[in-house]
């Protein structure tokens, strides 16, 4: 079983003297890399700024940043009024309320589970527009704790239970993870009634990077809108004492943090990709803590057209469409 060596665990508090014997999911290396994306440190290109909109209920920024090799990455920082990092964290991994408020996912099942770390493995399929292909996911789960802050790591694993198939096609380069965190509310009250979601996300979808980022850049307001009023949906079900699907329950297992080695994490490699990260000429705007948790998948328009299909001029009238489905999903405020 590949979630024994967690047994350990129930050993420890936290992770530091922890060493995974075998192969798991989701391991303590992808903390470890998710922490030194929230320190600053994870050696990448420096940032664009994007956008930067709200509404009475939510701030939302973004950045984009392209690397040497592998799709765009995308950075944004969405605060929400009057939420809990709780409740967030029990949003975003479940997927039965999911298939209410998302409409693009169509299939959500999940494969295996630990009761011990919280880890799971759940299969989507997530259904595009009428000229491309569905696309399906594999993906290995898993949150940790500090306090009430959360570094929740998603991406795509193997899986030889699910064969490959020609379609739906199979989106294998998937990595989303994000940091959860209270923060004062803009209202002015010095309360820690508002909630902070620094999110990091990539994927290889097969559709043109160029094309996919004026993609994105049209249809993200749409889809955060429709993030959020998933959320107040969420919130509204779970105020009227509805009972916690089975992933909402899993996401409550996390596995404790040794503050003391997750400040370490956050610090190392300083000299080396601090430095990188230094040559932006501007910093990520609003940040209100000195971390950045690099962001973009859950904002990705979800759209992909296979390689070689079509000529420029179809490939710009596709973008075209993404942004029309951004625009309907979200009218202006």
């Amino acid at each position: 079983m590949v979630y024994a060596a967690y047994e350990i665990l129930k050993k420890h508090n936290g992770f530091s003297q922890l060493k995974e014997e075998v192969p798991v999911a989701v391991r303590n290396e992808d903390l470890e890399h998710l922490c030194h994306l929230v320190g600053r440190r994870d050696g990448g290109p420096p940032w664009k700024h994007m956008m930067e909109r709200s509404t009475s209920e939510m701030s939302y920024q973004a950045w984009q940043r392209d690397p040497e090799t592998g799709p765009p990455q995308y950075c944004s920082r969405t605060v929400y009024e009057d939420a809990t990092p709780e409740l967030l964290r029990d949003f975003f991994w479940d997927d039965e309320f999911r298939l209410k408020w998302d409409d693009m996912l169509i299939h959500a099942e999940t494969l295996e589970e630990c009761p011990t770390s919280g880890t799971m493995i759940v299969h989507w399929i997530r259904k595009f527009p009428f000229f491309c292909s569905d696309r399906e996911y594999i993906i290995g789960r898993r949150i940790w704790e500090s306090g009430r802050s959360y570094y929740c790591v998603t991406k795509g694993v193997p899986c030889d239970s699910i064969p490959r198939r020609g379609k739906p096609r199979r989106v294998d380069l998937y990595y989303s993870s994000w940091y959860i965190q209270a923060v004062e509310s803009r209202k002015g009250n010095g309360q820690l009634d508002a909630c902070e979601v620094l999110l990091f996300h990539h994927e290889d979808m097969g559709i043109p990077w160029e094309i996919a980022k004026f993609g994105v850049r049209q249809g993200m307001w749409g889809t955060v809108r429709k993030i959020e009023r998933g959320f107040r949906s969420y919130q509204r079900t779970r105020a009227s004492g509805a009972l916690l699907s089975q992933a909402a329950f899993m996401a409550q297992i996390n596995t404790k943090i040794d503050p003391d080695h997750l400040r370490s994490l956050e610090s190392s490699e300083e000299d080396s990709s601090e430095s990188e990260m230094l040559e932006s000429t501007e910093k990520p705007r609003g940040m209100i803590i000195p971390k950045l948790l690099i962001l973009g998948g859950a904002v990705v328009v979800a759209c992909s057209v296979d390689h070689g299909l079509f000529t420029k001029a179809i490939i710009f009238s596709v973008a075209k469409t993404f942004a029309n489905i951004g625009r309907r999903a979200c009218p202006r405020t």
